[in-house]
């Protein structure tokens, strides 16, 4: 029974080449997981910015009205904002806003629904900074912000 237990031991010692497949999967395991990182952190980024774009627009938007579409209320004066007006102003603020980062970007939305706050949504194309295969090659981000004018 020494000849079973020697050999075992001797394999024990022996254990060349053993750790290569573990650095490798590791390694890959690795580069998987920094290209998500940066793949998310990018598509992160991009909405923001994208969000930032549609914020200014809403802002301008409910900034849309005439000075006779004013009228006093028992809270206060307030404005009476009209879709066409919202539409032309943040029509008018994206074509002298630069954003020529966005691909395809695309005034899905800019009206009011209640007379009072402007919505806009906006959309463009995000594309990862590397294409992978578990990556997309890029998909339509949306973001729609709202904005109110207010007089005190």
């Amino acid at each position: 029974m020494n000849g079973p237990s020697w050999m075992n031991a001797e394999r024990m010692r022996n254990d060349e080449g053993s750790i290569l497949p573990l650095t490798i999967f590791y390694g890959f395991l690795s580069l998987v997981l920094i290209l998500l990182v940066v793949a998310a952190t990018s598509l992160y980024i991009e909405r923001k910015r994208l969000f930032t774009v549609a914020d200014g627009a809403a802002l301008v938007g409910a900034e849309a009205f005439r000075l006779d579409a004013i009228t006093r209320t028992a809270a206060g004066y307030r404005p009476t904002l009209q879709s066409p007006d919202v539409a032309a102003a943040v029509t008018d603020y994206l074509a002298s806003t630069p954003h020529d980062d966005f691909e395809s970007l695309h005034i899905d939305r800019a009206e009011t629904v209640d007379g009072r706050s402007a919505t806009v949504e906006l959309s463009a194309y995000w594309r990862p900074p590397v294409v992978s295969l578990l990556v997309p090659q890029g998909f339509r981000i949306d973001v729609t912000a709202l904005a109110r004018s207010v007089f005190y």
